[in-house]
């Protein structure tokens, strides 16, 4: 961070910032840890580029922010820091900055490597949508639109089918033929969603290992990376995590032999969010919880192989087959996964 920028954030946020570092491993957002004073802050830039509306994410988070104040007092929930305006978004030049205390004694991880860690995250996320149970969630904006509509993604899939790159399509015939064969996957989606006993809550939306913190007893604290909250279903919330904790490899992962599913992990999982989510979920939710990690995987899966028969426009990639490996990846860690159903 350039030093005029450093000067005009101060002055915004009243604080003798200094020293700022690069933070974490995001790939989204521009983290910068700082000093003021005996205080350490984060600083952040919001990609506009993925978000479109920061002002809807800043209104989000000081709305529920209010709330816990108002309802859960002791509820660590990590809401910006106002400027001296009374808000907390800063712009310049069209970028926007916002500033968070940096909770100290506390870490994150970028591999999850125990099921109690599994455990510990499951129940914050759990712990964060069962506070906000009588929070009205249609009051929050829609951050990322259509984040985790499978109707679109599969819609985008048959689009990529008809008009994407037709040699790669000839080359990735296995991995369509399956992902049309699990098609019902959508039609479960539609049907859960539009259930009467399906509840429309606040829910985080990116629930990886690494948007929770840990203290020095690997005990959870609290979620962070709140942009992408906003009203959704808790499969999106239960389904992310089975995706990403349930697998001792990542998407990443070329060999394949390498995927297979921890089912002891899936029941940390459950234990956790259960915790604290259960008396919150009708028994038609809880009989979906394992129906959530299929809705992911699956959504997964089309969205890494419709970018890459469009070329890579979303995702990118660092070699030809980037995106298709990644597609190749999920598949087989769907079918591990409903082996276990």
């Amino acid at each position: 961070m350039e030093e005029p920028l450093l000067q005009q954030l101060a002055t915004f946020y009243q604080k003798p910032f200094a020293n700022p570092k690069v933070f974490g491993t995001g790939l989204i957002n521009h983290t910068w840890k700082l000093s003021a004073g005996q205080d350490l802050l984060i600083i952040q830039k919001i990609n506009t580029h993925v978000f479109e509306h920061p002002g809807w994410i800043d209104e989000n988070l000081n709305m529920l922010a209010n709330y816990f104040s108002k309802h859960f007092p002791g509820y660590l929930f990590t809401a910006p820091l106002q400027g001296k305006y009374g808000n907390s978004l800063y712009e310049i030049n069209k970028s926007y900055y916002r500033c968070f205390a940096f909770v100290n004694n506390s870490h994150t991880l970028d591999v999850l490597q125990t099921t109690n860690q599994a455990f510990e995250a499951a129940a914050q996320f759990g712990k964060f949508t069962a506070l906000l149970n009588n929070f009205d969630a249609n009051k929050l904006h829609i951050t990322l639109p259509d984040f985790h509509n499978l109707a679109l993604r599969y819609q985008q899939f048959e689009n990529a089918l008809n008009k994407g790159n037709q040699a790669r399509k000839a080359g990735a015939k296995e991995e369509i033929l399956f992902l049309i064969s699990q098609k019902n996957i959508v039609e479960r989606w539609q049907n859960f969603i539009e259930h009467k006993e399906a509840g429309k809550r606040v829910a985080h939306h990116d629930t990886k290992i690494s948007n929770v913190l840990f203290d020095e007893t690997e005990k959870g604290i609290c979620v962070i990376d709140l942009d992408t909250v906003m009203p959704g279903f808790f499969i999106s919330d239960v389904g992310d995590m089975l995706r990403t904790y349930i697998c001792p490899v990542s998407e990443e992962e070329k060999d394949l032999d390498k995927i297979f599913v921890r089912n002891e992990f899936i029941q940390a999982i459950q234990d956790g969010y259960f915790t604290e989510m259960k008396q919150c979920l009708s028994q038609f939710e809880q009989d979906h919880f394992l129906f959530s990690g299929e809705f992911l995987m699956y959504m997964q899966a089309l969205r890494f192989l419709t970018d890459y028969l469009n070329n890579d426009i979303y995702y990118g990639k660092k070699y030809e087959t980037h995106n298709l490996l990644r597609a190749q990846n999920q598949v087989q860690l769907l079918k591990e996964f409903q082996v276990n159903l």
